[in-house]
């Protein structure tokens, strides 16, 4: 039976196991901690199309080819494991001033041109959809096709699907990909690839989220996913069976995980613009990762060698790629790249080929 290791226990290294113990190949996930990091710390959005912007054809090409892909995936991982991952249905984009509401005329009409249908609406249109925003609000965006998952099901979900699947995950650090022996290896540590081979262009990106949990009484979480722009700063609010996570800060800290006071007040400060009963949540988590960014916010999925594929460098937009990113290692595993994923080709950044590094922790899909 041909072997396979996947360095990185996250969302991306477990799905992408999973797949592969399903069609035949022994697999063995390395991770001292799978299961964690920036998959555990997500906000689950799959919103390619309202992050749309003139320009990035290529990031809303495949951010929408890997949407496309979760109702399948969805659905098997359920038939798989009876864990449903689907949190809401749609995304609503939400304009607090003027310049916000031209800049969501923009994104309907460039993304509209491609293909893909967006709703602008008036004020009294947002409200007759989720009511308790502030009046404030100004327009919104319909994105009817942008659902959301819980991250954390998904990670259970896979686990156990990894588990049923006769996936070894073992609790070892990696440092060196020339010390595994397996036929071949899939590199899903996240930001922290570019330490096990490092002319990968990933570097991580600190993102802070709170997990708010809904008290009796309280205003009730939206039923969409509500993004929004307040003082120039992304604020997103996802729902969850018990109330919401707000996200998310972004900043170039390296590997510092630690949550600042600051994060946390400009969190609460936006949420509370865009829905003010928010504050009569609890507060229940507050909690950060790094995410793996490249320098044009395309994931890095391609052969190195010929024994080693890249599959790493999500960003933020890790939960929405899983599909399209294991659909693209089982066909690069399979002897073929695949046309979707084209765009992420690791060698777009004139990468070439060397010996991986040969020290440094495998970490997970961070």
């Amino acid at each position: 039976m041909r072997t396979l290791a996947v360095v990185g226990g996250g969302a991306i290294g477990l799905a992408a196991a999973w797949r592969a113990a399903e069609v035949g190949w022994s697999v063995t996930v390395f991770d001292p901690a799978a299961g964690s990091g920036a998959s555990w710390v997500a906000g689950g959005m799959l919103a390619p199309l309202s992050e749309g912007w003139p320009g990035e054809d290529l990031v809303l090409e495949f951010g929408a080819a890997s949407l496309a892909r979760w109702p399948e995936f969805a659905a098997r991982l359920e038939s798989a494991t009876g864990v449903a991952v689907f949190v809401a249905e749609e995304t609503l984009t939400v304009a607090l001033d003027g310049a916000d509401a031209a800049d969501l005329r923009t994104v309907a009409e460039w993304v509209g041109s491609r293909g893909h249908e967006l709703v602008v609406l008036d004020r009294a249109g947002v409200r007759a959809l989720e009511p308790a925003l502030a009046r404030t609000v100004r327009a919104g965006l319909r994105a009817a096709a942008e659902p959301a998952i819980d991250n954390r099901q998904l990670l259970a979900a896979l686990q156990k699907a990894c588990g049923t699947a006769g996936v070894d995950v073992r609790a070892e650090v990696v440092e060196s990909l020339d010390a595994l022996a397996h036929d071949q290896i899939v590199l899903a540590a996240g930001a922290a690839s570019a330490r096990l081979w490092p002319q990968l262009p990933v570097r991580p990106v600190k993102g802070e989220i709170l997990r708010l949990r809904h008290r009796p009484g309280a205003t009730p979480p939206p039923r969409r996913v509500i993004r929004a722009r307040v003082h120039g700063r992304q604020v997103y609010l996802v729902p969850r069976a018990d109330g919401i996570v707000v996200g998310a800060t972004q900043y170039e800290a390296g590997f510092d995980t630690t949550v600042t006071v600051a994060g946390v007040r400009d969190l609460i400060a936006d949420a509370e613009a865009v829905l003010p009963g928010i504050g009569e949540y609890e507060l229940a988590e507050a909690s950060a990762g790094s995410r793996p960014g490249t320098p044009d916010n395309l994931p890095l999925i391609g052969r190195l060698t010929d024994r080693i594929v890249a599959a790493t460098g999500h960003g933020r937009n890790g939960m929405l790629a899983v599909p399209l990113t294991v659909d693209a290692v089982l066909s690069l595993l399979d002897g073929a790249p695949l046309a979707d994923a084209k765009a992420a080709d690791p060698h777009r950044f004139s990468m070439t080929a060397h010996s991986p590094s040969s020290a440094i922790s495998s970490g997970g899909f961070r």
